[in-house]
């Protein structure tokens, strides 16, 4: 029997995809320990979009998480999710902080990372591999899948090649539109594992159209030997493929998966109190949407849409919006649909349908994109009249020379607070803001809430503190409890 690995996404892509990283340290700690008891190979931990979302919504130090969380986890090594140079973030940070960042995640432990580009551009990549091999880091590239006249046979063999010869620890085929199916996995993933060379090729997949489960099967029996899948309830919907499933799944069909469900039992009924208590998703599977395949427009992105049409009371045009990102992305040489670039498409098409006239009105990034500052591959496949129009205006001569400016440590931290600011707080300030990390520090360190431990003892606590019942009965897997309190307070309750 051919042993599967498994890399457990839950606390990183799981909660992105369904909860919007709105899940808190205390949430993740009190899991920590049970996942890490479950035979993971690997487990994603970090990212740098976290420390933004902790520190300005949930008031909540994202270094404490990376201190307490890499205690707990003694038997699982843990992942990193980014690289040097910004690829899939917004904005251009200096590579002076993406360093710098690496360097302090390595001094936790965490000594691998996952990282691409939204081009699937490896030419430059070498270069980052050995920058972040000399930080201590290995590096797994991206080998993103999308579906276009572009995206062929061909395109996939030679990108395949390309990500091989620089060298990386391993490369993932990544579905993050959930658009592969069973007969396209047959067909490419053979492909790609042949022209990657000795290095070993891992699968991760997002469920948006109901087919990543399916396509694990078959990538399994290809030869594909890590596949990556989240805990319920932060697997399936736009997230990845139920481990619980996937290990079923793969023991009936002849393989042995290297996971030990029982430690992840208590984890679901954690994060599902987590849920029910925040009003946070459940995942559900998908049912199969045609659709998906015209605009690609990620799921959370379609969310985005609908709200900021609802701001201007045009709601109802979302489908016009779906229909003109599909155009749109014709038009932009069909760029992958990842962050920035289905950001970037997906704007314009709203612009586009608010304003009733096409590229009246375009956005920073958009010249940005056509000027090639966020991949210059941009610049040789858009629509020449599209680019023309884009490029046709004031705004975008005053982009036309911009670099992005890369100062040196010493000046950022002058600039954030001088010498004696430590790294952590420095990196802090810069990803979320002096303003928002003050207001972090003024609102103290978050109390407890919820431990997956102590589910139970949480519950009668809770129970006991209701004033509107006088006895309480639960009666569970053969164990039962009478909580019962007098109405004298000389008589406390029994």
């Amino acid at each position: 029997m051919t042993d599967i690995s498994f890399v457990d996404t839950t606390l990183r892509d799981g909660q992105q995809s369904l909860w919007a990283l709105n899940m808190k340290t205390d949430a993740m700690l009190g899991a920590a320990e049970r996942m890490d008891q479950a035979g993971f190979e690997s487990l994603e931990f970090f990212s740098s979009n976290m420390i933004k979302k902790y520190v300005r919504e949930h008031k909540e130090n994202p270094w404490d998480w990376i201190r307490e969380g890499t205690k707990k986890f003694k038997h699982t090594k843990l992942r990193l999710h980014g690289g040097i140079h910004g690829s899939g973030a917004f904005e251009k940070l200096p590579s002076a902080i993406m360093k710098l960042l690496v360097e302090r995640i390595v001094s936790y432990g965490i000594t691998l990372t996952r990282t691409s580009t939204c081009w699937n551009d490896f030419r430059g990549f070498k270069e980052e591999l050995h920058e972040l091999r000399q930080l201590g880091m290995e590096t797994i590239v991206n080998l993103i899948y999308s579906v276009s006249p572009r995206h062929t046979d061909e395109y996939y063999a030679r990108k395949a090649k390309e990500a091989g010869e620089i060298r990386p620890y391993r490369v993932c085929f990544k579905d993050v539109g959930g658009l592969l199916t069973p007969e396209r996995a047959r067909t490419l993933i053979p492909l790609i594992m042949k022209n990657a060379g000795d290095t070993p090729v891992e699968f991760h997949a997002h469920c948006n159209n109901g087919l990543a489960p399916l396509c694990y099967i078959e990538a399994a029996k290809l030869g594909i030997k890590t596949i990556h899948t989240s805990i319920p309830p932060l697997a399936n919907g736009s997230s990845q493929p139920s481990i619980f499933n996937m290990a079923k799944n793969l023991r009936a069909v002849g393989f042995n998966p290297l996971i030990n469900e029982e430690p992840l039992q208590p984890v679901v009924e954690h994060f599902t109190a987590i849920a029910e208590r925040d009003g946070l998703a459940i995942g559900q599977p998908l049912a199969y949407d045609h659709s998906q395949y015209l605009h690609q427009v990620p799921g959370g992105m379609i969310s985005n849409l609908r709200h900021q049409l609802r701001l201007v009371g045009m709601e109802d045009k979302l489908p016009a919006t779906l229909e003109e990102a599909a155009r749109v992305r014709a038009e932009f040489g069909f760029p992958i649909m990842v962050t920035p670039l289905s950001q970037f498409v997906g704007t314009q098409a709203a612009i586009n349908v608010i304003v009733g006239e096409r590229y009246k009105e375009v956005t920073d990034q958009v010249i940005q994109y056509a000027l090639g500052v966020w991949g210059a591959e941009a610049t040789e496949i858009m629509e020449p009249n599209v680019k023309d129009r884009i490029l046709n205006r004031g705004r975008a001569k005053e982009w036309t020379h911009w670099q992005p400016p890369q100062p040196s440590l010493t000046e950022i931290r002058n600039k954030f607070g001088g010498p004696s600011l430590s790294d952590e707080e420095l990196l802090l300030r810069v990803y979320a803001g002096s303003d928002n990390v003050n207001a972090m520090m003024s609102a103290g360190a978050p109390k407890p809430k919820l431990d997956g431990r102590r589910p139970l003892l949480q519950l009668i606590e809770e129970l006991t503190k209701k004033k509107d019942s006088s006895h309480i009965h639960i009666n569970r897997n053969g164990m039962s409890l009478t909580l019962g309190k007098s109405s004298s307070p000389d008589n406390p309750a029994e």
